[in-house]
């Protein structure tokens, strides 16, 4: 019954920042305007990814980890997690600048909301002409120029900025402070955790003219004050062959470039695995049951499955799984 991969649901998230590039480059079907998220694979509560094709369609993804269990997921994930999935996958489209915000770590997010922390990743599938990212200070600072900075309204002198481009990738650890700038439409890939402490939100006014919620006290002691060369992250695009960006304890994502056909052998992979389409299209097959991934879209490979063929005239695909 899982031996076919498996797309879900879209579900999309008006933001005061969002855009129309979701609708116009990433191909979502919907007639709501500043979509600023697509969550693409989620088991946060209230936001749990239902399944759009084949014979589980219909089905939630909570249960069908709860039927499937180690074959969905794989045995750790499984043990670990539960009938939660371990990762929230994102497009993100920044038609304005973010807030600048900052994730706890598991412990402090445990402690305080029962919740995972929130490592997470970016991958710029498009950006417009001089677009930028905060991500991390300019230089190491104190907590009380930090502070003084934030109070005075002149938080922005002490951020450090990135101008971006289409294929550029970035890691954000937790204590990282950073902000995707407008003009920016990106793949994230993350710990499942909706925490975030908003430190610096651009003296921004929603439609009742309300400011945003701040979390000064919050963010103080989860914040990483040094600046520190460990956010942007090599993207080897050599063609046909898996090449990896990030290893860390809560995912592994690699860039896959593929013209022809090529065979993925996870055999010695205990995870499930996705992919995000982030340029192009291909066609998966796992057991002759074939799907059409495009640029914009997301599929899941359950972990049962030992082989997956991939063809294409040409597709970058983000592959993700936690091992």
């Amino acid at each position: 019954m899982i031996n076919y991969p498996l797309k879900f649901h879209p579900i999309l998230k008006e933001k005061i920042w969002g855009g129309n590039k979701l609708k116009e480059i990433l191909n979502k079907k919907t007639t709501q305007k500043n979509i600023g998220e697509s969550w693409e694979i989620s088991s946060v509560k209230d936001n749990t990814s239902i399944v759009e094709n084949g014979p589980l369609k219909g089905k939630a993804l909570s249960d069908l980890i709860e039927e499937y269990q180690h074959d969905l997921v794989g045995k750790k994930n499984f043990e670990v997690f539960g009938t939660s999935f371990p990762l929230l996958i994102k497009f993100i489209d920044a038609n304005k600048d973010l807030s600048v915000q900052v994730h706890p770590h598991d412990e402090v997010a445990r402690e305080r909301h029962d919740s995972f922390g929130k490592n997470e990743m970016w991958y710029v599938v498009q950006a417009d002409e001089g677009s930028k990212i905060n991500i991390g200070f300019s230089k190491n600072i104190s907590k009380s120029e930090y502070l003084q900075c934030l109070e005075a309204g002149k938080i922005l002198s002490l951020l450090n900025f990135e101008e971006v481009k289409k294929g550029d990738s970035f890691f954000i650890k937790t204590g990282k402070v950073h902000a995707i700038g407008s003009g920016v439409l990106l793949a994230e890939i993350q710990q499942t955790s909706d925490i975030t402490y908003r430190i610096y939100d651009w003296d921004r006014k929603d439609a009742e003219g309300n400011s945003r919620e701040l979390h000064t006290d919050l963010a103080l002691n989860v914040i990483d004050l040094e600046r520190k060369e460990d956010f942007r992250m090599l993207v080897d695009r050599r063609l046909n062959e898996t090449s990896n960006i990030v290893s860390c304890k809560y995912f592994t994502t690699n860039f896959i470039l593929i013209k022809g056909h090529m065979v993925k052998d996870y055999s010695r992979l205990d995870s499930f695995v996705i992919y995000m389409c982030v340029g192009g299209e291909a066609v998966i097959s796992i057991e002759g049951n074939t799907e059409t991934i495009a640029i914009g879209q997301s599929f899941l490979i359950p972990a049962k499955n030992m082989e997956v063929e991939i063809t294409s005239e040409r597709v970058e695909l983000l592959e993700i799984f936690v091992d």
